[in-house]
């Protein structure tokens, strides 16, 4: 029995997390959740999985639900001290780190200290510290299994291969909702356009952060830190119909790729269980009947958002970071209407050239780095920039 805890559990990957839990009860047992303020939601899988601890965002929010289970065997907490507590249980085995943003840093870093494995769905923590991350995974001798479709896919590409004999990975991106637009189109894209995933069902955040392509920028900066090898060696190829989820390229030509029905329940699945596979009841991935698997390069004139990701890890230090923190607060600009599309490019591009990168050395100095960002961001689009 794998005992787990979820960073993000009312998120669409914490959601199907616990589809996949629900499914093998005699496998898994959810002992910590934490959520934001999605609290009807939590509510509901604290009385489905009856954990020992949970935590929410605020202190409102705890204290209502600590009326609410009261009679219960239930430790409820908030904030990030709140998260570190519930990923720090001395019976958990893996922590899936599902939350959106810089916020899984903190506490992702503590599960790894305290010698957990991690299902890493959070990218922005690698983007934020990825050094750091992945010098403490060594030191603790942990397993970090990657829970996004491509990095999984690059995994189970790799698994078995030299690292030596690999020419370049492959990231594949379906290219958003406007990956045919024309250059007028982007000036007038709102935020329920950018919301409208065409093939998968994902959070505000992520979906338009795939609208922009700043998800394939964050992923290449991923990819980095996963896998150690330079972004000279880490390209992205427009993919309409997910279904290549991402490749290897060896020496001798030879490509390994996984390919897959666009569902995330499949790489959770994986990386809860490795190195065994579980028998999911998916729908079987039907070639004949898509017919045609299409591939191109991306337009980095419409997306400049993918090329400014490659400038930070180029730069490195603080400036992934920096750049993470600018996109974030953009991204919340864009859905609140305060920021136009093509404007959050110009807001994450500014603050990169407004920043001085420093060596990353400490967890704090990340932290730092992002607040900068954040504030240097938001005082951009206070200053009228759309």
């Amino acid at each position: 029995m794998k005992k787990i805890a979820i960073l993000g559990s009312t998120g669409s990957i914490g959601v199907s997390t616990l589809d996949i839990v629900k499914a093998f009860p005699d496998r898994y047992q959810v002992v910590a959740l934490t959520a934001g303020n999605n609290i009807d939601l939590l509510q509901k899988q604290i009385e489905d999985f009856r954990p020992c601890r949970v935590s929410v965002a605020s202190e409102q929010d705890a204290e209502k639900l600590n009326r609410h289970f009261k009679e219960a065997d239930l430790h409820i907490g908030c904030g990030v001290e709140g998260m570190i507590r519930c990923v720090t249980l001395p019976e958990i085995d893996m922590v899936v780190a599902a939350v959106v943003g810089a916020v899984g840093l903190v506490p992702t870093m503590a599960a790894i200290k305290s010698g957990k494995d991690i299902a890493l769905a959070n990218k922005e923590t690698l983007v934020t510290a990825g050094s750091l991350i992945m010098e403490e995974v060594d030191r603790q001798k942990v397993n970090l299994i990657p829970v996004d479709s491509e990095h999984s896919a690059i995994f189970q590409s790799l698994a078995g291969q030299r690292r030596e004999d690999v020419r370049r990975l492959l990231l594949t991106a379906s290219g958003g909702p406007f990956r045919e637009y024309r250059s007028a189109q982007f000036e007038t894209i709102s935020p329920t356009e950018a919301l409208a995933h065409p093939n998968w069902d994902m959070g505000r955040k992520i979906s338009i952060d795939s609208a922009t392509m700043m998800n394939k920028g964050l992923e290449v900066i991923e990819a980095h830190w996963l896998f150690d090898f330079p972004a000279t060696m880490i390209d992205v190829h427009i993919h309409p119909e997910s279904i290549v989820h991402s490749l290897v390229e060896y020496h001798d030509g030879a490509v390994m790729a996984q390919l897959g029905v666009p569902d995330m329940r499949t790489p959770i699945a994986y990386a809860l269980s490795w190195p065994e596979r579980l028998p999911l009841t998916q729908q079987s991935l039907d070639l004949c009947g898509i017919g045609k698997l299409s591939f191109s390069e991306p337009d980095l004139d419409h997306f400049p958002c993918l090329q400014l990701a490659y400038d930070a890890l180029a730069m490195g230090g603080t400036v992934p970071a920096v750049m993470n923190a600018a996109n974030e607060v953009a991204v919340e600009a864009f859905l609140n209407h305060k920021l136009s599309f093509l404007g959050i490019a110009k807001v994450i591009e500014k603050v990169m050239l407004r920043h001085q990168s420093k060596d990353l050395t400490t967890v704090d100095q990340a932290l730092h780095a992002d607040r900068w960002g954040r504030h240097k961001a938001q005082e951009l689009i206070s200053g009228g920039l759309t």
